[in-house]
């Protein structure tokens, strides 16, 4: 399959199969990811994997409830990785100051859509999951300090009426050459 219809037929996952999703497909999305480039290389990726059901339940109650209920739905995902950034990287901070980019967070983007694409080819479904109680997740997984819980990808296999179509804006829209932004951004 193309990568262009890989990433046609990605959407975002929110009910899945009660099927476990084998490790090794896990390691696979995440050997994809850690191919990913970054920042002067310094990939300052980690990942946690939670595919262990009571523990999932018990991530879930802590990390998605008040405001960030709409995202429980990941205690029902056979796995969800949790996407940690290693903050401790003096390369790191001088960029973001001189930038004003913190650049671990498109580091980040990229790792984490190599997974969703990888994942999508091996049949799985995903959903990045950014609505969520970032400082309880840290408590519960007992991430050390120097790091700091970014998103996470509810993985499974889909079940019927688990996807939301979306409607694409249309190239015309998000696409300018040279100078045409000025004009044509409103």
């Amino acid at each position: 399959m193309k990568l262009i219809d890989i990433i046609k037929r990605r959407k975002s996952v929110r009910k899945f199969l009660t099927r476990p999703v084998p490790r090794e497909d896990i390691i696979k999305c995440i050997e994809a990811a850690r191919l990913a480039p970054s920042a002067h290389n310094l990939q300052p990726w980690r990942f946690i994997v939670i595919d262990e059901g009571e523990l999932k339940r018990a991530f879930s109650e802590a990390v998605c409830s008040g405001i960030y209920s709409r995202t429980r739905f990941i205690e029902r995902a056979p796995a969800v990785i949790v996407i940690l950034a290693k903050l401790d990287l003096i390369t790191s901070r001088v960029a973001k100051a001189v930038q004003g980019t913190a650049f671990y967070l498109i580091d980040l983007g990229i790792a984490g859509e190599h997974i969703v694409l990888q994942a999508q080819e091996l049949g799985l479904g995903t959903c990045w999951i950014g609505w969520f109680n970032a400082r309880k997740a840290a408590k519960f997984l007992k991430v050390p300090q120097g790091y700091r819980v970014v998103s996470m990808i509810a993985m499974g296999y889909p079940a019927q009426g688990g996807v939301k179509h979306k409607q694409d804006l249309p190239l015309e829209e998000i696409l300018f050459f040279n100078n045409e932004a000025g004009k044509k951004l409103s």
